[in-house]
């Protein structure tokens, strides 16, 4: 008796549940879907653009391609060589007006000892007359300054240290009226897939933030030295943070290729943009921060020109990135202080 009571307890509940399955879920899944898309439309709120290039990772030097697999071409022979059959399993380099060289053993009609005991001592002699000539430039280059500046550029463009940099800017948005439409225009106008465009978006949006200062409300700054390997995490991890906070990349032009998509407006009833936040995400060659502590219009102005001034060839990578990327749309102060909340206040 027992058993047949649980097997219609089974049987019962299984009914119902295909039932559920059937009839109710789909409805509940509808809606579910539509309340999805209203509360998606409810968060659009601010638009974000976007601009920028470079990269940590340096150019290595190319090798010739091995055309043969089974002789592959040494890297340090010349191109007048040329491969002749292989005799007895050995294969032989044919050098044109010479001998041959054969599986490790040179043989040729006259001695290559002697023809390099003479080139060496030419290029110890040689050697020893730029040594002494780059120590007479060097003095007399630290005797005008300038030799330890030089010195130190090469140091740090050939070292594996590097300094990432982000400076963000708040700025009232009622009082700076087209600068919006202002870094739009300069994003979509410069070549991020070149180092010259890249050095010019950098500086042209750092003037246009320095022409802007009397509407500076808040900043963030931060610059570190790491090794190259850490850099480009740290730095993709900034610009990850960053972007996450946009509803939509309404407008990026990132290494050549530019992308626009119309951003949401929002409503009538809604509050009207309040304020406009600018980020600078700079990868440099320096060895040592590009600057301290930020938190004063007179710091702020200093690392802004600082950044401004960096050389083309020191310049590695830099994003730049802004919200609201359109004027008509809106960022509250409510906005401000739940996305931005490690900003401060400028004294």
């Amino acid at each position: 008796m027992l058993g047949k009571i649980k097997f219609k307890f089974i049987f019962a509940t299984a009914l119902a549940l295909a039932l559920v399955n059937g009839v109710e879920l789909q409805a509940l899944n509808s809606n579910w879907v539509s309340w999805l898309n209203l509360s998606n439309e409810a968060l659009a709120r601010s638009s974000g653009g976007r601009g920028g290039g470079g990269s940590f990772r340096r150019p290595s030097n190319s090798r010739p391609s091995n055309s043969n697999r089974n002789s592959p071409r040494r890297y340090d022979e010349p191109d007048s060589y040329r491969r002749a059959p292989s005799y007895g399993g050995s294969n032989v380099i044919v050098v044109p007006g010479g001998g041959g060289y054969y599986g490790g053993g040179y043989r040729s009609g006259f001695s290559i000892f002697p023809m390099l005991l003479i080139l060496g001592l030419f290029g110890l002699i040689a050697l020893i007359v730029i040594s002494s000539w780059l120590r007479s430039a060097g003095n007399s280059s630290n005797a005008s300054g300038f030799s330890d500046g030089v010195a130190s550029g090469n140091h740090e463009l050939e070292n594996d240290k590097v300094t990432v940099s982000k400076l963000q800017v708040a700025l009232m948005a009622q009082t700076t009226k087209g600068l919006q439409s202002q870094l739009s225009d300069l994003t979509l106008k410069v070549d991020t897939d070149t180092p010259e465009g890249l050095s010019e978006l950098l500086q042209e949006s750092a003037l246009l933030l320095l022409r802007n200062s009397e509407n500076w409300s808040h900043v963030l700054a931060s610059s570190q030295s790491v090794k190259i390997g850490e850099a480009e995490a740290m730095f993709n991890q900034l610009s990850l943070q960053e972007r996450s906070k946009f509803s939509a990349e309404t407008l990026t032009n990132v290494k050549g290729k530019v992308s626009q998509k119309d951003a949401v407006i929002p409503g009538l009833e809604e509050d009207p943009a309040a304020y406009i936040v600018v980020t600078l995400l700079v990868g440099t060659a320096d060895d040592r921060p590009l600057f301290k502590d930020v938190r004063s219009i007179e710091t702020l102005k200093d690392a802004l020109q600082r950044v401004a001034s960096v050389p083309p060839e020191y310049l590695l990578t830099f994003e730049l990135l802004w919200s609201p990327q359109v004027e008509e749309d809106s960022l509250t102060y409510d906005e401000l202080l739940t996305e931005y909340t490690d900003m401060v206040q400028i004294a």
